[in-house]
């Protein structure tokens, strides 16, 4: 099956900054009567989207400044450091606790402390996937690296 262009959506920036593109994308997704399927990933420190440890359960879609380690994992779809943003816009934690379906995809070792944390932690905006705990319907997707970790009794 395929998804048609025009029921995928990117938050972009409309006044060349990004200041008011938060707004917009959230206005978009409240005209659309919500997002039914949001596909993520995590990050090494645990960020969900571009939510970084201390990002608030609550956040709405906003301009964010990219930490050096996202912009150095990020390097390789660019020609070089230098061309990789320095910010971008996010859809805060509270916008997508409110998808229908979060179907997370990691890959890799050195994302499976964050994999682990994410699952069997304490829900806290210090490791900011943790609030997939509270999502009533989510799927993850793990390569076996990113899942070694955890344990068996998570499988299904």
């Amino acid at each position: 099956m395929e998804i048609r262009r025009e029921n995928t959506h990117v938050p972009r920036s409309v006044d060349g900054y990004g200041a008011s593109a938060g707004d917009h994308y959230e206005d978009l997704i409240r005209l659309a009567g919500g997002i039914d399927l949001q596909i993520l990933g995590i990050g090494r420190n645990g960020h969900l989207a571009f939510n970084e440890p201390g990002s608030r359960f609550d956040s709405r879609t906003r301009l964010i400044q990219l930490t050096e380690d996202s912009r150095k994992a990020n390097a390789r779809f660019f020609p070089s450091i230098e061309d990789v943003p320095t910010h971008a816009i996010t859809q805060g934690l509270g916008t997508i606790q409110e998808a229908r379906h979060l179907v997370v995809v990691v890959s890799g070792a050195e994302k499976a402390a964050a994999v682990r944390r994410a699952v069997d932690g304490p829900v806290i905006e210090d490791m900011p996937a943790s609030i997939l705990q509270r999502h009533p319907n989510v799927s993850m997707v793990l390569d076996a690296a990113a899942a070694s970790l955890l344990s068996r009794s998570h499988f299904h």
